[in-house]
């Protein structure tokens, strides 16, 4: 049997099903208390990021060969664990880099321009020219990239198309690697000082966690734009609110966020901050990239499975 706790692609779901017993339902991750239940019979778990795949999920599956990540991240799930227990962890690598990239792009332009917040006024009879007349173009400026793996790499091939320069930080990427051609290659802090759109793309880590605090915002440019498609623990949410009130922040998207969904608490930082994007986690999902990570997720688990019978 193999149990989906999230959304996935209908073609996918339907490919699965033609080779085993499958349990679908994507509102689980909602009722995370029935999962155990599900999952004593399971050869194979299928989840996106909200499933926690735990010590008491794993001994709950007795029988369970692999999990089938419908994305990147694995923060939900216990690596360790799975390992101990022999269970193999599939993410599907590469198949939602472009919409991540195109999200981080649309993201950039729309608060570059800063016209695109205004139909308030303008249904309200206003003719606001000189305020939507004062946004910026994005050729010219300087992307920077925390973080340069494979989704930060095609992020700087969109973002050199459009006219910006890169500059990345990435400790684990070594200096001689051709990657680095065309792209600046600085410390943390030199990418936050230089950059005019700054972009994250590190895994939540102690390392990473509220790396993007209040003493790295007041590193960045005045009028800078950052953008968080990564992970949410990364930004210091607080920190990120006040900075935009305070103007010294251009704008904001984040699409990743401490807790997710994002609780009424959570969202206290953010009434009335101004030039400000949210997004429920959905940089990476597109009907494209869905139909992507799905196709992949299912190959990858009825490749094992068949292997593994």
């Amino acid at each position: 049997m193999i149990v989906i706790t999230e959304f996935m692609d209908e073609a996918a779901v339907d490919e699965l099903r033609r080779n085993e017993t499958v349990h679908y339902d994507p509102g689980l991750a909602d009722r995370q208390d029935e999962i155990p239940g599900l999952v004593a019979e399971a050869r194979a778990l299928i989840v996106r990021n909200r499933t926690q795949v735990s010590v008491e999920l794993l001994k709950a599956a007795p029988h369970l060969q692999c999990v089938g990540r419908l994305g990147v991240g694995l923060d939900n799930i216990d690596l360790k664990a799975c390992k101990v227990r022999g269970v193999t962890v599939y993410p599907a690598t590469g198949a939602n880099n472009l919409s991540v990239a195109e999200y981080v792009v649309t993201a950039a332009l729309v608060l570059l321009r800063q016209c695109w917040f205004l139909n308030p006024a303008m249904l309200d009879g206003a003719w606001p020219r000189a305020e939507a007349g004062a946004g910026f173009e994005i050729s010219g400026k300087t992307l920077g990239l925390i973080g340069f793996g494979a989704i930060a790499r095609d992020l700087a091939g969109l973002a050199k198309g459009l006219g910006m320069r890169v500059a990345a930080h990435d400790p684990f990427v070594p200096a001689d690697d051709p990657v680095w051609s065309g792209v600046s290659r600085l410390d943390m802090y030199e990418v936050l000082a230089q950059a005019d759109v700054i972009s994250l793309h590190v895994p939540l880590t102690p390392d990473t966690r509220h790396s993007i605090n209040g003493e790295a915002i007041s590193r960045m440019k005045a009028g800078a734009i950052l953008i968080n498609a990564a992970r949410g623990g990364v930004v210091d949410e607080a920190a990120v609110a006040d900075a935009l009130r305070e103007g010294h922040l251009g704008g904001a998207a984040l699409d990743t966020f401490e807790t997710e969904p994002l609780t009424r608490e959570g969202a206290e930082h953010f009434p009335d901050v101004p030039n400000l994007i949210l997004t429920p986690h959905i940089a990476g999902v597109t009907t494209e990239a869905n139909g992507r990570v799905s196709k992949l997720t299912a190959e990858n688990v009825l490749r094992h499975l068949a292997e593994n019978a």
